[in-house]
Parts: C-alpha cells; structure tokens; sequence
C-alpha cells in the first residue's frame, strides 16, 4: 500500500468515526442507544473500500423505541 492509499484509507475510517459519533449523539438525543453502533472492521481493514457503519443489534424495546422516534420524525415533516 503506498503513502498516498494508507492516508486515503485512514481518512476514510476518521470520517467514518466521526460519523458514528455523530449518530450515536443524534440516536441518544431521542432516547435511543445502539450499544453495538461500531465500524464495520472487515472494511476498516480493506485497503480500497469504503468505511461502513454498523448499527449493530439491539434488544426489541430498542427496535421499538427506534422505530416509534422515526415514525415521530416522518409525520413531523
């Protein structure tokens, strides 16, 4: 991997961080917590790919909760 794909390849996983974090605040400020929102390691560790965000599994009352503060936000549009 050369110097130039190394940096384009941590960019994307600083850029995939932020967003993660920018996510998990939004999600909490609903009352909502994803305990497993994580990157997506296999395509942390691809050299060419894009980083993915995982929202990870969460209990029934959480699908709920998520659900019901989408549905919230749909109808408020």
């Amino acid at each position: 991997m050369t110097d130039k794909e190394l940096e384009t390849v941590m960019d994307g996983i600083a850029q995939a961080e932020a967003v993660r974090e920018e996510l998990g605040a939004a999600l909490a400020g609903v009352g909502v917590t994803l305990p497993s929102l994580a990157l997506d390691v296999p395509m942390v560790a691809a050299c060419h790919a894009e980083p993915l965000v995982d929202l990870g599994r969460c209990n029934l009352p959480t699908a709920r909760k998520l659900a019901a503060v989408l549905r919230a936000a749909g109808t408020a549009r």
